[in-house]
């Protein structure tokens, strides 16, 4: 994997003399970005800022995740991990990171509801670096032709009433992404919590209502059948087209919207009984893998704060289309580039999935969440007994 030797951990390594070796390495989700870019040019100048030589991988997010875990058990961890949200509890349960205590990391500044989704069993490991989260584009050409208002959007009742003026005028509702993965659940999520539905309690009557809003969607033409297996990506392909009123997406289409020539708003996901529904945070925290020898921990801690500092997060969301993770940064963004003022706020409202100290129960129920929502959009189960098979099978798993 291209690691620099060291004993225990990259950063940790010591030269001939018995000085602490210089070059650590980072590993990171962004294998898009090299190193000419802003985010390869901020990992270089911090690595410089903290006296030690970067050599920066980027993986893709599960290969990413598959490599950190083989390396701790190969004792051959990367001096600074940064990692999707939900998988920070998996990897501290298995102790493979530092927490930020040890570290001596200020997380004080950081909203609540990011930070916690890098906390488990009442310990925090890592800093987020920024969040994303899931709002509802919507095309105004679609919505006038409709006579719809996007203002009286306040519940699940105006939405689909909404939807059903939409497709009374030939046009196409609403579109998302059902499929059975974890981008099937993220989707789904901002309307199971906003029915005031547990991820300990799948089956509940809110849980029920929530996959029930969606069926009927589809029942009625509300929706397409193509959800179903719609990635986040092929939603937006559809919303897109213009033919839509609304598509569930997130910050990351902000570029591709500016770009598709629409009219276009976006408006928070309402929950059920009215108000913003807590969507499903995304984005990724900056970690410290556990090390034998933590001589390089010094360094891997200057690195951490710099690379989340106010000033260089304000760039590196701007780049990862991410909402700070403070309201410092939230505020600058805001006042820079108003478009963004929805999203900030969504993300002031959204919801770690691992948060209620789920940890590693999060994946195990997700996996038969989503396995139910396909199980009842393609009508092989209503949303009753999808549900109630999803929390067997998720209490089993547990």
């Amino acid at each position: 994997m291209g690691l620099a030797a060291c004993g225990s951990g990259s950063g940790s390594a010591k030269d001939a003399s018995g000085s602490a070796a210089s070059t650590f390495t980072v590993w990171d989700p962004y294998p898009q970005f090299d190193g000419s870019s802003d985010w390869g040019k901020l990992v270089a100048k911090c690595g410089t800022e903290a006296g030690v030589t970067v050599k920066r991988t980027g993986y893709d997010t599960t290969d990413l995740t598959n490599k950190a875990i083989l390396a701790a058990q190969q004792g051959d961890s990367p001096d600074v991990l940064v990692v999707d949200n939900p998988v920070v509890s998996t990897l501290a349960e298995a102790g493979i990171l530092t927490t930020t205590e040890t570290l001596g990391l200020d997380t004080s500044g950081y909203e609540k509801n990011i930070l916690a989704a890098g906390q488990s069993g009442g310990k925090t490991y890592g800093v987020p670096i920024g969040a994303n989260t899931l709002a509802l584009y919507y095309n105004k050409a679609v919505l006038q032709a409709a006579g719809v208002d996007p203002a009286g959007i306040t519940d699940w009742t105006s939405l689909t009433a909404a939807l059903a003026k939409v497709t009374a005028t030939g046009k196409k509702g609403i579109t998302f992404s059902a499929i059975g993965t974890e981008e099937g659940s993220f989707q789904f999520l901002p309307w199971f919590w906003g029915s005031g539905a547990q991820l300990t309690d799948l089956d509940s009557s809110q849980g029920v209502a929530a996959l029930t809003l969606w069926k009927d969607w589809l029942d009625k033409g509300y929706a397409p059948n193509s959800v179903i297996n719609n990635t986040q990506t092929t939603s937006w392909q559809e919303f897109a087209t213009g033919d839509y009123a609304f598509g569930e997406n997130g910050t990351w289409q902000l570029s591709n919207v500016e770009k598709s020539g629409l009219d276009w708003g976006v408006i928070s996901i309402p929950a059920q009984a009215g108000g913003q529904a807590p969507a499903p945070t995304g984005g990724e925290f900056v970690t410290v893998p556990t090390q034998k020898d933590t001589s390089g921990n010094a360094a891997a801690k200057k690195v951490v704060e710099c690379l989340t500092s106010a000033d260089n997060a304000y760039t590196t969301d701007t780049t990862l289309s991410y909402i700070g993770a403070t309201s410092a940064v939230q505020q600058k963004q805001a006042a820079t580039t108003p478009a963004l003022q929805p999203w900030v706020t969504a993300v002031q409202a959204a919801k770690g999935r691992t948060s209620d100290d789920l940890g590693t129960k999060y994946p195990k129920i997700s996996q038969e969440m989503w396995k139910g929502v396909q199980s009842a959009l393609s009508g092989s189960q209503s949303p009753q007994a999808a549900m109630e098979a999803a929390q067997k099978a998720a209490a089993a798993a547990q």
